[in-house]
């Protein structure tokens, strides 16, 4: 048998390394390497949000300008206020026939030039004066002519009888230096105040009274 040197020998284990090498190499190569990394893929669970209910609250700014109610006085030019209670609705009329003046006056005024103007539906409470010689008296007329004949009654409708009676007015009033009162409310419209003694009011001694629902503060003029 042929001898086998050591050189040999060594080659022979050395090939045999590197076969077994060789062979394991190929082995792990073959399986995955794992590197604690984990492939599968988690899917995450579904998250369900609960919202609480949303409320809108609009808030709506109104300005609104104070609104400030102001009584104010506005009379016609050369208009005087009358005395008056608003409470009640009544307008004082104080009435004088002058001894300055023309015997047939109402304060100092005749032929119609007197005009008193009231709120519709209010009270004329009335006090007649009177100053002159002759003997007078104070009517308001509900009025269907333009101007006054010698009996007043004619012409319209007598409403209001201060210092005589409904069968006296056209020869009864009161003295010079007496005083009578009376009142009447008058709805809408244009009256005469006069003297019923026959004859007086034709000679001038009237005036006239408007009621309207647009005067709100009663006063006179002329």
């Amino acid at each position: 048998m042929a001898k086998v040197s050591t050189l040999e020998v060594t080659v022979i284990v050395i090939a045999i390394v590197l076969v077994a090498v060789a062979g394991y190499y190929i082995a792990v190569r073959s399986t995955p390497i794992n590197l604690g990394v984990s492939s599968s893929t988690s899917t995450a669970p579904a998250i369900t949000t609960s919202l609480a209910p949303t409320t809108s609250t609009s808030v709506s700014t109104s300005t609104t300008s104070p609104s400030t109610s102001s009584s104010t006085t506005s009379l016609p030019s050369g208009a005087t206020m009358l005395p008056y209670d608003s409470s009640n609705k009544t307008v004082f009329l104080d009435i004088v026939s002058l001894s300055s003046a023309t015997p047939f006056n109402f304060n100092g005024t005749s032929n119609g030039q007197l005009h008193v103007y009231i709120p519709a539906g209010w009270t004329v409470l009335v006090t007649y004066t009177n100053q002159e010689g002759l003997s007078h008296n104070f009517l308001i007329v509900s009025n269907n002519t333009a101007t006054p004949g010698d009996d007043v009654g004619q012409d319209g409708t007598i409403k209001l009888y201060v210092g005589t009676t409904p069968s006296t007015y056209l020869d009864n009033g009161i003295n010079g230096g007496a005083s009578a009162t009376g009142s009447v409310s008058l709805p809408a419209g244009i009256y005469w105040f006069c003297c019923g003694i026959e004859g007086h009011a034709a000679a001038g001694m009237w005036g006239v009274i408007v009621s309207s629902s647009s005067v709100t503060t009663p006063y006179y003029t002329g």
